[in-house]
């Protein structure tokens, strides 16, 4: 595993524009010959886009395997980008919502869904104002891609915490506006821990709901984030503080105004989703379906994105 590692962090520190070669034949087998998870793809895309034509869901599947081909490159370059480099490629839009929770003495919750390169908004740990920056992440079966990737969570000054753990971490942690949590809150819950599921691009779609716990007992701020891939190498993520529509959140208010705001995310930019994933396949496991429109609402200056 060592002489794994060394060769990864080496292939890490090769540039961007040579890893993209790597990456163009990564997609190419993938997509020509392997056909990796052609079938579940395809299925995916078809039911989340019922209006989309034959061709239409072809050239989005297409796009995807780029794009998930150029993630798996990027995840690699991870281990050894520089801060500097990381910035320069991943653009943060609507910085002053940090400067307003730390001025309301506010701790954040970040909700991302799996858009790619969710993987490279770390560096915001340099940028917002909060001197502590969790990334959460989940236990996976093996050891080594485990320790892996929390040292790549652990850069740039983060702190990162297993899902298991964050929950409880946060309610214990003082409400004072110094902390960030980086969820990805798309994750599918596993069979036996499915209550709760919504309508989500056109499915009954099992919600992890463990961040609702907090935004209906805590008074914190929650962010929706938007990735973008601007080009090749290069992203934006556009941040968009989430509202109750009264004084408080109700049970989970959050977690339909981040499911609608991902579906809006996904109808603009189709194939920068992770369509690999069997995300529906507990559906039949749901015990609550919540049937109740996702609705949102704004103050200020926030806008749905267009």
């Amino acid at each position: 595993m060592n002489f794994l590692i060394k060769i990864l962090y080496l292939i890490s520190k090769l540039p961007l524009k040579i890893l993209y070669i790597f990456s163009d034949v990564i997609f190419f087998l993938n997509y020509y010959i392997v056909g990796y998870r052609k079938e579940v793809i395809t299925q995916n895309l078809i039911k989340s886009f019922p209006d989309k034509s034959e061709e239409e869901i072809k050239e989005i599947r297409k796009k995807f395997y780029l794009n998930f081909s150029d993630y798996l490159l990027e995840t690699i370059k991870s281990f050894s980008i520089s801060e500097t480099e990381s910035r320069v490629r991943m653009q943060h839009i609507n910085q002053h919502l940090f400067h307003e929770a730390k001025a309301e003495g506010k701790n954040i919750i970040l909700l991302a869904g799996h858009v790619f390169n969710w993987e490279w908004i770390n560096a915001l740990a340099k940028i917002i104002p909060q001197a502590h920056c969790h990334p959460v992440y989940r236990k996976v079966n093996s050891d080594f891609w485990e320790n892996q990737m929390k040292k790549v969570r652990n850069k740039f000054g983060n702190e990162a915490l297993e899902a298991n753990e964050v929950i409880l971490n946060i309610f214990r942690s003082k409400n004072n506006g110094d902390s960030a949590y980086m969820f990805v809150a798309d994750q599918t819950p596993h069979h036996a821990h499915v209550t709760y599921g919504l309508e989500f691009l056109n499915q009954r779609t099992p919600a992890f709901i463990g961040y609702d716990k907090l935004a209906t007992r805590m008074d914190l701020v929650f962010i929706y984030c938007e990735m973008k891939k601007v080009k090749r190498g290069y992203y934006q993520v556009n941040y968009h503080r989430i509202y109750p529509d009264g004084e408080k959140f109700t049970e989970n208010e959050v977690v339909r105004k981040f499911h609608k705001l991902l579906e809006n995310t996904l109808h603009k930019y189709p194939d920068n989703y992770l369509w690999s994933h069997r995300k529906w396949k507990y559906q039949d496991s749901i015990k609550n379906f919540d049937s109740e429109k996702n609705r949102l609402i704004c103050r200020k200056n926030w806008q749905l994105p267009s």
